[in-house]
């Protein structure tokens, strides 16, 4: 198979009328689908059941996006066992046919970009841009790991030895269980979904309780393709029906999840603990966010650093693990800085993600009542600069809030929070600015503002995350340009939209002929 080279998906320019326009008939015609109940997928086939789940819009709670079929545990075994046989014969389907399906895939997402950031617009309370880039991503993702698999599928070169002819290949893993977040509920959760498919495997696709009807819709996209039956199999349920059962289960040789550490830690901790008849280690691929900042040097350009603090922190609510929560000043400009970036904050507006709102709702109750939480802890540790108050009742909207002269070992420096709280605080000299943004048990993504190249070789050496920008935001990674993923809590050191993530989904197999 030949392919043009990778290129990044341009974004959409919503200042454009026909733009800002195809976006509105988008919503519109999406609107009178809500609804909708939506079945799982096992083996290509619909099943519905009495057990249904309702996805609310966070913006309008009244609002049920679509009604969702339940899984339970023998529904569970099902579908394992129509990805145990679709293994069977995907594994050695060629990559170039793998490959074929996810550039298919990201075409019709193309066509379709509008009407799929409509639905997270509903479903997950995304800005216009913010969906975009979502969908973006996603098609991203599919060229990438696309042409990545066409890459790899070529034999590594070994050293030559005389009398044999060796050479070392890569295979797929089996059978997948895939646990997608709901921040990106369409660029991460297909990107790990196709990365496992491409690679030979085959998968369940458990989504997030949170966006589960934008999951439906790629899975119903992947089977007008024409995906074998069995490759891709859709079974949403409750995380204490069937998390546990999935993750365990005697046939499951990997789980590829993206969500909050405790979940991953218990995941790792479950997955590890050997089943009778279970024939090999369980593989976890795991991205647990992080306690990002932002480090500004003395001298910085102020004016860069403060709106890419209030990009970072604030965009899609801080409901991102790259977002950051923190930010940490050089003492001589931290007034200024301080200044600055609430201004902008207050300048935000808040609003319905259907007018296209920047500051939207956080995702359902428990996350607005985890937010609020923290900011009366916030009350208690640190001094309110702006923002603390909730917003329209019809949603679950809470105001961007920023807390300054915080501490370094307080919780609101160190506790993810995953929402539109940020906290400052002032450091005596940048080599202490690093000290501090290095004191939390994460480590995923870190901005430091400097002109000093000293300083920046400094960080560059010794700021502990796995993604480090200078003199730009936190957020906004790109597939194939910035490699995502991060270390110590914050993940298994994965990379995704990098050259070795596709490995993750195989093992390594040397073959030796003599002769």
């Amino acid at each position: 198979m030949t392919t043009t080279p990778f290129k990044n998906e341009p974004f959409v320019d919503f200042s454009l009328p026909q733009n800002d326009k195809a976006m509105r008939d988008a919503l519109a015609k999406v609107k009178n689908e809500l609804g909708k109940s939506y079945p799982l997928i096992i083996n290509g086939e619909a099943v519905f059941t009495n057990e249904t789940e309702p996805s609310y819009n966070p913006a309008n709670k009244e609002q049920i996006i679509g009604t969702v079929s339940q899984a339970d545990q023998k529904l569970v075994d099902q579908a394992m066992e129509a990805a145990t046989q679709a293994f069977k014969t995907w594994r050695y389907t060629s990559a170039e046919v793998r490959s074929s399906y996810l550039l298919k895939a990201s075409a019709a997402v193309r066509r379709r970009k509008f009407e799929f950031s409509a639905w997270m617009v509903y479903e997950t309370g995304k800005s216009f841009a913010e969906a975009d880039a979502d969908v973006a991503e996603a098609i991203d993702f599919m060229e990438y790991y696309a042409r990545e698999m066409l890459r790899i599928d070529i034999p590594v070169p070994l050293v030559p030895y005389e009398g044999e002819l060796n050479r070392q290949i890569y295979i797929p893993l089996g059978v997948g269980i895939v646990i997608p977040p709901w921040n990106f509920p369409l660029a991460i959760m297909a990107g790990m979904a196709t990365s496992a498919i491409v690679a030979g495997n085959t998968i369940l696709l458990k989504p997030s309780p949170n966006a589960p009807i934008i999951a439906a819709k790629f899975v119903e996209l992947m089977q007008e393709l024409g995906l074998p039956k069995g490759v891709l199999n859709y079974v949403p349920g409750r995380p204490e029906t069937i998390g546990d059962y999935m993750t365990g289960h005697v046939d499951t040789r990997f789980i590829s999840f993206t969500g909050s550490r405790d979940v991953g830690l218990h995941i790792v901790e479950h997955a590890n603990k050997r089943i009778p008849g279970q024939k090999w280690i369980k593989r976890v691929i795991a991205e647990m966010g992080g306690k990002d900042g932002i480090v500004v040097d003395s001298d910085a350009d102020l004016d860069a650093a403060a709106t890419a603090i209030v990009q970072s922190s604030f965009g899609f609510q801080g409901q991102k693990c790259s977002a950051a929560s923190r930010a940490i000043i050089h003492k001589d400009v931290y007034d200024t800085v301080v200044e600055k970036v609430v201004q902008l904050t207050k300048a935000l507006k808040m609003g319905n993600p259907e007018d296209n709102a920047y500051v939207g709702p956080v995702i359902d109750d428990k996350s607005f009542a985890k937010v609020q939480r923290y900011i009366e802890i916030g009350k208690t540790e640190a001094k309110l600069a702006t923002g603390g108050e909730l917003g329209p009742d019809y949603g679950y909207f809470i105001q961007p809030t920023i807390f300054i002269d915080a501490k370094a070992d307080s919780r609101l420096m160190q506790e993810e929070i995953f929402g539109p709280v940020l906290g400052m605080m002032k450091a005596d000299s940048f080599e202490e600015a690093i000290d501090i943004f290095n004191s939390t048990d994460y480590g995923l993504t870190g901005s430091v503002f400097s002109q000093n190249e000293e300083h920046l070789a400094y960080a560059s050496e010794r700021m502990f995350c796995g993604n480090l920008y200078f003199n730009r935001k936190c957020t906004g990674a790109l597939v194939g340009v910035h490699p995502f993923g991060g270390f110590s809590m914050s993940g298994t050191d994965s990379k995704t939209g990098g050259p070795d993530y596709l490995q993750l989904f195989m093992q390594a197999k040397l073959v030796s002929e003599k002769f």
